[in-house]
């Protein structure tokens, strides 16, 4: 599966691997980054396997991880990922999504989900997009919500996180039949 860099003047997503993730350990180190995940990253060894694991994804045709590189800060932010595709019903779940501190609230994060959205509907043309979102990470919920995802209900303690806790996850979703009217509203000025 041959993978195009998704950019626009603001962001670059590249394929993220096992020769350029190294550029994000800085990032990765930074606390409470990944509060509400189940994955740890902090260390080098933790980050590498993390890695790896979306690399052995993507292998399997089940994901596509990608680097964020902001244009505007001339410096790589994190990374974001499709995950649990499912190339014959055609759906998948955009997440793993973790950007630096002086990146977050800086409108990156929305570029990154119009390329993702725009290349999920238009080029692989996929009939659905996902989302799962800790129930109590409101920040997420919010800038979900604000992408124009649908809260589809939430899987009441389903995922359990590095420190125990059982966390539950809110379902968001957009259809293929949304996203023309999305597109032209939440992300007008994207393409205009």
């Amino acid at each position: 599966m041959k993978v195009p860099t998704l950019e626009n003047h603001r962001v670059k997503l590249s394929l993220l691997d096992l020769s350029n993730y190294k550029h994000l350990s800085h990032i990765a180190q930074e606390p409470h980054l990944l509060q509400y995940s189940p994955s740890k990253i902090d260390t080098p060894e933790d980050l590498k396997e993390y890695v790896q694991t979306a690399v052995d994804d993507y292998y399997h045709r089940t994901a596509i991880p990608f680097i964020v590189f902001d244009k505007d800060a001339n410096a790589y932010a994190g990374c974001t990922r499709f995950g649990f595709i499912n190339w014959q019903n055609k759906v998948m779940h955009i997440g793993w999504t973790w950007i630096g501190n002086q990146f977050q609230g800086t409108g990156l994060n929305m570029h990154m989900k119009f390329l993702m959205l725009q290349y999920a509907f238009e080029t692989l043309e996929f009939d659905k997009v996902e989302f799962r979102v800790d129930e109590r990470n409101i920040r997420s919920r919010k800038a979900v919500e604000k992408l124009g995802a649908t809260l589809e209900g939430i899987l009441r303690k389903d995922i359990l996180l590095i420190d125990g806790f059982k966390r539950s996850s809110c379902c968001y979703g957009i259809l293929k039949e949304e996203w023309p009217a999305i597109k032209t509203t939440v992300f007008k000025e994207f393409y205009s």
